[in-house]
């Protein structure tokens, strides 16, 4: 029997299945890949998108293999030593020995990975906070519960022991339906709901053309992770007679914590977020309708414009309810101040 693992380009792998394969695709490439890698493992790589066939993504690990499926596998940079503590600062809210909650700048990527092996606010921590850090929720994401996207402001909350890390990720975990957590975001998108308010209930998982994005799913699809957001239109900017507005600021509660998805359900219903250059770039050319200060203002907002402005829970020692609130960074508020001015 021929060998069916082939050394590709870089970290490509090509397997190619013979007249006797059969089962799921996570089970089978487990068999092929060797101790190197567990099934858990594999399973992340596939949902992941690391596994495509005949240039499609397969984000499957159930899909079954048939004799002569040929499966190209991105096999991920070997993982590097234990993040090392870098002297970054960090803007602290409160802190006790269970559990740190910081203000997040823009610009900040959470934890290490590829493209941001430092820098990272892994780093900071471990700085910080020394070696009680160690080995909580893995090398890479120590003490981290949930994140936020590198160019996302807002509040964060960190784990600094064991028994506080499965507490707070339990309650991530539940998001809120059995607990006091509650996270809400302010954002601001072009145009403005039809309604003023309401709910997007919409499957999420990851874009089959492209991996480092995410989409909306058909419920009940292998990769279909449920998703809901409640939003509000705070204000909206750029009236015009016919009652639609250009721009608007929007309160989002996340019922779900799915990567990205804010982003991707506000583009959903067609009002993406402004200087969102991965789900609103179509976008993009609406800053030309407006006068030359706004315009420059749009144009020169280099990220996302979303904050991560309340975060509740319940502290994993006392049980007491925190609730922590950030207000919106300067950027943002500029931004809204240009906004402000156009009048229609």
């Amino acid at each position: 029997m021929s060998d069916p693992f082939k050394q590709a380009s870089g970290n490509m792998k090509v397997l190619t299945a013979d007249e006797n394969a059969e089962g799921r695709l996570d089970a089978w490439m487990t068999a092929q890949l060797g101790e190197e890698f567990s099934r858990s493992r594999v399973k992340v790589l596939i949902k992941e998108g690391n596994v495509s066939s005949k240039g499609k993504v397969v984000a499957d690990p159930q899909k079954k293999v048939r004799p002569g499926d040929i499966f190209e596998i991105n096999l991920p940079e070997p993982e590097d030593p234990t993040p090392k503590g870098e002297d970054i600062p960090l803007d602290i809210l409160y802190e006790d020995d269970d559990l740190i909650v910081i203000s997040k700048p823009s610009g900040l990527v959470v934890h290490p990975a590829a493209g941001n092996w430092t820098g990272t606010l892994v780093n900071a921590l471990i700085h910080h906070c020394g070696e009680s850090l160690s080995g909580i929720g893995g090398v890479r994401r120590p003490g981290i519960v949930h994140r936020l996207d590198k160019d996302t402001t807002g509040v964060m909350v960190v784990a600094k022991n064991d028994v506080a890390h499965r507490h707070l990720s339990q309650q991530f975990a539940d998001h809120g339906r059995t607990t006091p957590l509650e996270r809400a975001y302010q954002a601001i998108v072009w145009g403005h709901p039809r309604s003023l308010k309401g709910m997007i209930d919409a499957p999420l998982g990851r874009d089959t053309g492209d991996r480092t994005r995410r989409a909306v799913k058909r419920p009940g699809t292998a990769d279909a992770d449920e998703a809901i957001t409640h939003y509000e239109v705070l204000e909206r900017f750029c009236e015009k007679p016919d009652a639609t507005s250009l721009a608007s600021l929007v309160e989002c509660h996340l019922e779900t914590g799915r990567t990205h998805q804010i982003r991707v359900h506000m583009a959903h219903i067609g009002h993406p977020l402004l200087g969102d250059t991965v789900y609103g770039a179509g976008f993009k050319t609406k800053a030309n309708l407006l006068p030359e200060v706004a315009k420059k203002a749009v144009n020169g907002f280099g990220r996302q414009a979303l904050h991560a402005y309340m975060l509740q829970f319940e502290h994993p020692r006392t049980g007491e309810v925190m609730r922590f609130e950030v207000p919106l960074p300067d950027d943002l508020i500029a931004l809204i101040e240009a906004l402000r001015t156009v009048d229609v």
